[in-house]
């Protein structure tokens, strides 16, 4: 069973790739490897998907009366998380 810091190094590591990523897609963008950008927005939104998957679950369990400990741990993890999708979106313009 994971702990809830488990599941918070899981949203950053996560989010921190998937913003790593956005920000290679808007690299190669800005050098006209379009295709290559593309390939890193993919990327991107695999490591999402994984991250809103544990997001999910957190929300699941405490809409189900399992209440979650906001540490500061995780308020950083869903600031990392929050930041990749707008990083994400802003990449998705070029």
């Amino acid at each position: 069973m994971d702990t809830i810091e488990t599941k918070a190094f899981h949203l950053i590591l996560h989010g921190g790739n998937a913003r790593s990523c956005s920000m290679e897609a808007i690299d190669c963008a800005k050098r006209g490897e379009f295709t290559e950008a593309e390939a890193k927005l993919q990327e991107a939104l695999e490591e999402l998907k994984e991250a809103h998957r544990v997001q999910t679950e957190l929300i699941q369990k405490e809409a189900g009366g399992e209440k979650t400990e906001v540490t500061l741990l995780m308020v950083h993890a869903q600031d990392h998380l929050m930041n990749a999708i707008t990083v994400k979106e802003l990449a998705s313009e070029f």
